[in-house]
C-alpha cells in the first residue's frame, strides 16, 4: 500500500496517493519550466493551480477519498500537457466549433459591466449582446411596474462575480485548459500595460491634486463648523452659569435684607 501526502493546492486540502504526487509535481514542474521568463507566470499558474484543484474536487466521492493516479492522469488529459500547445495567433484555425455547444457557466462580468455586470454576464452565457438584455431590464421596469428592477438586484446577489482567470473562460465558454489560461492572462496583462501607456500623467496628477485640495478644504470646512459648535455650546453653558449664579445672588440679598427686616427690635420704639 502506498503512503498518503496530504497537500494544500489551490487552497484546497487533499490525500494523494504517493506516485500520483509525484507525478501532479512533476506535471507543475514541466508548466514551470514552459513558462520561465514569461510574463504573468505567478498568476498563471496560480490560475492553474486553481483549476487543478477544482477538477480534483470534483473527482471526489468522500472526504476520505484519496487522489490516484487515475485522478491525476483525467486532470492532466483535461488541463493538456505545457508541451501540447504553442500560443499562436494567425496560424491556428479556429477550434472552437467542434460540433458540441459550449458548456457556460454563468457569472457576473463586473470588468465590462457598467453596474455589477449581471446584463453583461447574461449576454456571455446568452451569446448575445449585452445591450438585448439592458433593453429587456428595462422594458420589465417600464412594463411590469418595476419588476426589472427586483430581479436585477436578486442576478446580482445570487450571481458569483467571475474574478479568476478559469471562471472567465468559464463565463465565455471556452475550455479551461493550460493554453487558454496563459493566453487569457497575457491578454489581461497587455490591456493594462496599453491603459497605462496611453494614460494621460499629468490630468491624473492634477485630477489627484484637486482631489486632494478639496478633500482638505472639505476637512478644514468640518473642523470650523466643530469648533462653531463647540464654542456655542460653551457660551450657552457659560451664559446658563453666569445666570444661574446671578439668580442665586439675588435670592441670597432678598432672603437676607427680608431676615433682617424681621428681627429689627421695633418693640424699643
Amino acid at each position: 500500500m502506498n503512503k498518503t501526502v496530504n497537500i494544500n493546492l489551490g487552497g484546497m486540502f487533499f490525500h494523494i496517493d504517493e506516485d500520483a504526487y509525484l507525478k501532479l509535481t512533476r506535471y507543475f514542474d514541466a508548466i514551470k519550466r514552459s513558462l520561465n521568463n514569461s510574463s504573468g507566470q505567478d498568476e498563471i499558474i496560480k490560475d492553474i493551480e486553481m483549476r487543478v484543484s477544482e477538477l480534483l474536487t470534483e473527482k471526489q466521492k468522500s472526504e476520505k477519498h484519496v487522489v490516484g493516479l487515475k485522478d491525476v492522469d483525467e486532470v492532466i488529459t483535461v488541463m493538456g500537457q505545457p508541451e501540447d500547445y504553442i500560443i499562436e495567433d494567425e496560424e491556428k484555425p479556429n477550434q472552437s466549433f467542434n460540433g458540441t455547444r459550449k458548456h457556460k457557466k454563468l457569472y457576473r462580468d463586473k470588468e465590462k459591466g457598467m453596474i455589477g455586470g449581471v446584463a453583461t454576464g447574461l449576454g456571455h452565457y446568452f451569446g448575445i449582446d449585452a445591450v438585448w438584455i439592458k433593453i429587456i431590464f428595462l422594458i420589465f421596469v417600464f412594463a411590469g411596474f418595476g419588476t426589472g428592477i427586483l430581479a436585477y438586484f436578486v442576478l446580482w446577489i445570487v450571481t458569483p462575480e467571475a474574478v479568476t482567470t478559469s471562471e472567465k473562460l468559464e463565463m465565455t465558454g471556452e475550455p479551461v485548459t493550460i493554453s487558454n489560461i496563459e493566453k487569457k492572462v497575457r491578454e489581461e496583462i497587455e490591456t493594462l500595460s496599453d491603459k497605462f501607456k496611453n494614460a494621460d500623467y499629468d490630468k491624473v496628477g492634477n485630477q489627484v491634486k484637486s482631489g486632494a485640495e478639496r478633500i482638505s478644504s472639505s476637512f478644514g470646512d468640518f473642523i470650523m463648523t466643530v469648533f462653531k459648535i463647540f464654542a456655542k455650546f460653551l457660551g450657552i453653558i457659560l451664559i446658563m452659569s453666569g445666570l444661574s449664579v446671578l439668580i442665586l445672588l439675588l435670592i441670597g440679598v432678598f432672603t437676607l435684607g427680608t431676615n433682617l427686616f424681621i428681627e429689627f427690635p421695633w418693640q424699643n420704639f
